[in-house]
């Protein structure tokens, strides 16, 4: 049940990123110098799409108390919660609806009821230290994008080249699926059948790199000098985070679910 939710959020934040990426290269109306209509349109796809931001409203009375300028008021507070009573709410239950008449998804071959032993597996398909391997290679993907991204966003500087951060964008996808099936094919040749919570932490792994490389950016590149901004910083390093490793941990295992039934459904059974 948790991986199914992991995957469902994963998917909202995949849609989200992508409808916003094409809006913000393709659209006239959304300038890339305007960031309060770009924050503007990224909520308004988060909320359709339906994902939680409690985290979002913790680090805004950490902002309250510091007495910050950059703080929510308390009617924009008002008016968010209301999008998710009478937006995000709503489109959760008729999603369950829909999702509910769906029919279940079924193998394509028999399996046995009885879990298979595994076997001794090799050292490196031990389960942290596959998913530190995988992990690396999405982050190493997007690392320099993300470094200009994070100078935008922590020194006020304007960011400009959403074309080729689409371009990142579509890369990281495309890793992030070859990594998660190739993983899962050394775990499938080592007579290992449990799949589903490795290919998600393969790619998902990557967000943990990306909090890592937040701290070192921190301790590098910026002079805080009181705890209210270390808390926000860390603070939405550690969302950011969060969101990254549903991304593309949801990428990686829809890619192994691709890949694991089309390998077996090749299978002749006589």
């Amino acid at each position: 049940m948790l991986l199914s939710v992991l995957v469902g959020s994963g998917a909202q934040i995949f849609l989200m990123s992508g409808v916003t990426l094409c809006n913000v290269r393709h659209s006239w109306f959304l300038s890339p110098s305007s960031r309060g209509a770009l924050s503007t349109v990224t909520i308004i796809f988060y909320i359709s799409l339906e994902v939680r931001f409690p985290r979002f409203i913790l680090l805004n009375f950490i902002l309250i108390g510091a007495q910050s300028s950059a703080a929510v008021p308390f009617t924009t507070m008002l008016a968010l919660i209301a999008l998710w009573f009478l937006i995000s709410t709503p489109l959760t239950i008729v999603g369950a609806y829909f999702g509910f008449k769906q029919p279940t998804i079924e193998n394509p071959v028999k399996t046995n009821q009885i879990p298979r032993q595994v076997p001794t597996q090799p050292a490196y398909l031990n389960p942290f230290i596959s998913a530190a391997m995988g992990g690396i290679l999405p982050f190493g993907a997007i690392f320099i994008e993300l470094y200009f991204i994070m100078n935008s966003i922590w020194f006020h500087q304007i960011y400009y080249v959403f074309g080729f951060l689409f371009l990142v964008f579509c890369i990281l996808v495309i890793t992030c699926s070859e990594v998660a099936v190739l993983m899962c094919y050394f775990h499938l040749c080592a007579e290992d059948w449990r799949w589903g919570w490795r290919s998600f932490m393969t790619a998902g792994c990557s967000g943990v790199y990306i909090f890592l490389h937040s701290a070192v950016y921190y301790f590098r590149k910026l002079h805080v000098d009181n705890t209210a901004s270390m808390f926000l910083y860390f603070g939405w390093s550690l969302v950011m985070s969060a969101l990254f490793v549903v991304l593309t941990g949801s990428v990686g295992y829809l890619s192994c679910l691709v890949f694991v039934r089309s390998i077996f459904a090749s299978i002749k059974v006589d």
